[in-house]
């Protein structure tokens, strides 16, 4: 038999922002290739403890054929022989949240359901990580849906995490249309496979998104007057470019420019620092 994911989740959704996502954290190599899934407008689901992974794609499956969350989580382990050895957290398109821990499941597991969220774990310290992840989805509402998760994560490790220690750390998050040029739903997709501090590399990692892939209101760009277009135009000559886009390009800061009669104050405070 394969080795358990221990491990504690999150699985959540923002019904205002259109996001729906899963957060992870485990002693086993790379969880986020097993226990994250999410699909937006139609929820997220969670598969963990001896993982079957095939709930990830049925369960969004049936969750975009309208099932709810509980209805899913029954569909699922109803026709599963080992859903004795499952754990399974469920967010449908509607925030309605379902969570699973199979009776042979290694303790401490368990698992708890709230407005828009179901968080579980197995292996645990105690049931403090899953009350933590609870605790924190609630308390840091109007938050963006990524850095809610990151909280939770952080909160369960602090009140004690997986018992077998820590590994890898993974967070999943989805909006139509909101991903790469608007072209993918994947809003954030970031994974630590083996790491000795997983939770401070992902949150790393999540600022390094921030800055090259995320939104600065466009009411917050500066207008590029006389004054500033010299600058850029001597910054970007002692960079070896020719125009912002060029540089911009390079550095993967693209989706952050457009045009040059105003920029980005992110894209200005990297090209500053770089030059």
């Amino acid at each position: 038999m394969a080795d358990p994911v221990a491990t504690y989740s999150i699985c959540a959704c923002d019904l205002a922002a259109g996001h729906w996502g899963v957060a992870t954290q485990s002693k086993f190599l790379a969880v986020g290739s097993v226990v994250p899934w999410a699909a937006p407008h139609v929820g997220a689901v969670a598969t963990q403890s001896y993982a079957n992974p095939r709930y990830g794609p049925d369960g969004l499956a049936l969750l975009g054929e309208g099932l709810s969350a509980e209805e899913v989580v029954a569909r699922l382990i109803g026709a599963d022989d080992e859903r004795a050895l499952r754990q399974l957290g469920v967010v449908d398109g509607r925030g309605r949240a379902a969570s699973f821990t199979g009776a042979d499941c290694h303790a401490w597991a368990g698992g708890r359901t709230g407005d828009g969220y179901a968080a579980q774990g197995n292996i645990l310290v105690s049931g403090a990580t899953v009350d933590a992840l609870a605790g924190t989805f609630e308390a840091t509402a109007g938050a963006p849906l990524a850095e809610r998760l990151l909280d939770c994560l952080d909160a369960a490790e602090a009140a004690g995490g997986d018992s077998r220690g820590r590994q890898s750390a993974a967070l999943l998050v989805v909006e139509r249309d909101g991903g790469y040029a608007g072209l993918s739903d994947t809003l954030v997709d970031l994974r630590v496979d083996d790491h000795a501090d997983p939770l401070g590399e992902l949150r790393r990692l999540h600022r390094l998104h921030d800055a090259l892939f995320g939104r600065t209101p466009r009411d917050r760009w500066l207008t590029v007057d006389d004054a500033l277009r010299a600058e850029l135009h001597e910054r970007l000559a002692r960079a070896g470019h020719d125009s912002l886009a060029s540089w911009a390009g390079v550095e993967n800061l693209e989706e952050r420019v457009d045009g040059e009669e105003a920029i980005d104050p992110v894209v200005l405070e990297r090209l500053r620092e770089a030059t």
